[in-house]
């Protein structure tokens, strides 16, 4: 009794009352963690994937011109989109004013692929040729209409900063599979600098769960994590000597003040000493023969971009990291579309399906979900309400395409029908939410399940919305 005395006077208010009011749950969360190794939580059923690696093309992919064909765009060229369909959603401050929102067709040819018939413009050859291998979802709706809010619902499930991303959760959930790299690793590849939208650390963020879930960036060049490598001459026993010292330092503190923001600390101290030999052997590609250069293309050479991202995914899945973020700008083609669009699928086609093909061919894909798209499509009418040849096209969160492959998701398949515009879904949405609480399940996760106490509130992924869409999985 005296030591939880002398321990209270030592604390604030809040903390006192925290540890004396529930010192009794602390001490069963407690036993339930030192038995439960290594997260907090466990799956709730057989999982089907261990790993989700998500190619986040920033900015909006327009579906239109790549996945989701519209021969309607081609009859009525320069209509107004309005005479045909009814206003769904507000339009973005481009276009509100406009009196005439003029249909615009796409200048790309398309294709059926495969066995499963996939569409696929010819600005992508190479991911023509993996979509039995994928399913192409055609009808996934997000709410925000603008770049900020609509990638922060996309990657933490609500519009406003804040909350975890999905990442955080299934490092929250699961906990990690390795002991040498984080659960959750981050890689930023740039596209066209005149298209770039803002990438934020907090889309990668912990939110209010325990910073140790927080994503980690790896950067190109010599030094993937900045201030892990220690001074010249410093050797690895003398590091392991200091961090013991500093480790004691922060036991001492955690025994006076009982604070996790210090057992996060002592866990990434000993992440980062554990890091500074496991990224360099991750970051060295002597190892790689000729042939997966010739799959990925040379530019998986240089680091930073985004087929040396792609080539260092599958680096991390091998190394049974949990979750990779790949983040790629430049997608947001409101003005002159047919300059930027295929520059952007000639840096991303290749190293995406190579990406497909590499993980099937090392049996990773089985249990492996990769994820393509943006926050949000483009608009079947022109940005500017003419019809330049140099057109563009606005964001459109009613409907748009996402390209999910492995993780017992179904290869081949084509999920969900737009209209003849391009402007609603009129077959089988897929929500956001129900994308999440899909992968999810996946990973062996229930959506409603998953949870964490903040604020005096239970929040989760998907808030209180979401569906597992079953029609999606094998």
């Amino acid at each position: 009794m005296k030591e939880l005395e002398a321990t209270l006077h030592k604390m604030n208010r809040r903390q006192a009352l925290k540890m004396s009011a529930g010192g009794l749950g602390y001490m069963a969360l407690g036993d339930l963690l030192a038995k439960e190794s290594p997260s907090a939580l466990q799956a709730h059923h057989k999982p089907k994937a261990k790993r989700v690696i998500y190619l986040f093309q920033s900015g909006g992919p327009s579906q239109i011109d790549m996945f989701d064909p519209k021969p309607m765009l081609n009859k009525f060229h320069g209509q107004d989109i309005f005479k045909f369909v009814k206003q769904n959603g507000r339009l973005t401050g481009f276009n509100d004013k406009h009196k005439v929102h003029p249909l615009i067709k796409s200048k790309y040819s398309f294709k059926k692929y495969g066995q499963s018939g996939s569409w696929v413009s010819e600005l992508l050859p190479h991911m023509s040729g993996v979509m039995d291998d994928v399913c192409t979802i055609r009808s996934v709706s997000t709410k925000p209409v603008n770049h900020d809010p609509a990638m922060t619902f996309m990657q933490t499930g609500h519009n406003l900063p804040g909350r975890p991303s999905i990442g955080s959760w299934l490092s929250y959930g699961l906990g990690s599979m390795n002991k040498n790299l984080p659960d959750y690793v981050v890689l930023v590849s740039k596209g066209d600098l005149g298209n770039m939208q803002p990438l934020n650390s907090r889309l990668w963020g912990n939110g209010f769960l325990p910073g140790r879930y927080q994503g980690v960036r790896l950067r190109s060049g010599k030094d993937p994590v900045l201030y892990l490598k220690d001074p010249a001459g410093k050797t690895l026993k003398d590091e392991r000597q200091l961090l013991d010292v500093i480790n004691e330092l922060n036991e001492e503190e955690f025994q006076r003040h009982a604070n996790p923001a210090v057992e996060t600390r002592i866990s990434q101290y000993e992440m980062a000493f554990r890091m500074q030999s496991s990224v360099p052997d991750l970051s060295d590609l002597s190892d790689e023969p000729a042939s997966t250069f010739k799959l990925y293309g040379e530019e998986a050479r240089k680091p930073g971009t985004y087929a040396f991202n792609c080539l260092m995914a599958r680096r991390l899945a091998e190394r049974d990291v949990r979750f990779v973020q790949l983040y790629h700008s430049g997608w947001d083609h409101h003005f002159n579309l047919p300059a930027h669009l295929p520059k952007r699928c000639r840096e991303t086609d290749q190293a995406t399906a190579a990406l497909i093909t590499d993980l099937k061919q090392r049996g990773l894909l089985d249990d492996t979900i990769v994820v393509w798209g943006g926050e949000f499509g483009r608009t079947a009418f022109s940005q500017d309400g003419k019809t330049p040849v140099s057109y563009g096209r606005d964001h459109h969160a009613n409907c748009f395409t996402k390209i999910v492959a492995g993780g017992g998701f179904k290869a081949g398949l084509n999920y969900g029908q737009t209209d003849e515009f391009g402007y609603n879904v009129v077959k089988d949405e897929v929500p956001v939410h129900d994308l999440h609480a899909t992968i999810l399940h996946q990973l062996g996760l229930d959506h409603e399940r998953l949870t964490y106490l903040s604020q005096g509130r239970r929040y989760r992924l998907t808030d209180v919305h979401g569906h597992v869409v079953k029609d999606l999985l094998i």
